[in-house]
């Protein structure tokens, strides 16, 4: 598997203009003033454009969570049609953590679920809030700016999680000391460590894992558990 990287900008839209009128020939007599001044014009629109594309940008792929790496990568469609399947005979509340652009959340809206999106980046939360409005379903939903951390999980029956192999082992820790028995954690991208899965859907990086708590409960302590050694 993959993991994902933290993007860096290496020259700032202010660098990035100076360099532009940098290299602007110079030209001499009337027609290369005038040359010259179309030349900066094309360097003003050019440097312009880059910094509106800087400043759009970088909310959109700065890291979601401050523990770890975790840059806005979209759900894919099949991803998403993955996580529907799995929740397919369920009801209740539904939590997505590190809920993105909230394609997820909004999703589970239109099928019926009153849906919840935690998620770091108020520039993602704020656009979540107007797609959800856009696509009728924003009364069924809510999205917060919130560190996945500092939030209890324990009021929820379905939790779909998009993360990093970092944060899964602390993850599958906190949500089993708080999810009640019925609860279903349906994961994407990347699996729990030490959970074996109940459901497996999709290939690649659109596979998907269901875990019911009611199996996974214990697993670790299981798994964990060592023959002492004798002593010669």
């Amino acid at each position: 598997s993959e993991n994902p990287v933290c993007l860096s900008v290496r020259l700032s839209p202010g660098a990035m203009c100076q360099a532009l009128a940098k290299e602007a020939p110079q030209e001499e007599g009337e027609g290369g003033s005038r040359r010259s001044g179309w030349g900066l014009l094309v360097t003003a629109g050019v440097g312009g454009t880059l910094v509106a594309l800087y400043a759009v940008a970088t909310p959109f792929v700065t890291p979601a969570l401050r523990k770890v790496c975790l840059p806005f990568v979209p759900a894919t469609a099949a991803q998403i049609q993955n996580v529907l399947k799995m929740l397919e005979n369920r009801s209740g509340s539904l939590v997505d953590i590190g809920s993105g652009d909230g394609r997820i959340v909004i999703a589970a809206a239109k099928k019926g679920f009153q849906a919840v999106g935690y998620e770091l980046n108020p520039w993602l939360v704020w656009y979540s809030r107007y797609r959800a409005w856009r696509d009728g379903v924003h009364q069924n939903t809510k999205f917060y700016i919130s560190d996945l951390w500092k939030v209890s999980f324990s009021h929820y029956r379905n939790v779909v999680v998009f993360g990093v192999p970092q944060m899964m082992p602390q993850l599958e820790k906190k949500l089993e000391e708080e999810l009640e028995s019925n609860a279903r954690i349906i994961a994407c991208r990347f699996p729990f460590p030490c959970w074996i899965p109940d459901h497996t859907t999709g290939e690649g990086i659109d596979t998907v894992w269901a875990y019911d708590m009611k199996h996974s409960r214990g697993c670790e302590t299981k798994s964990l558990k060592i023959t002492p050694e004798t002593e010669s």
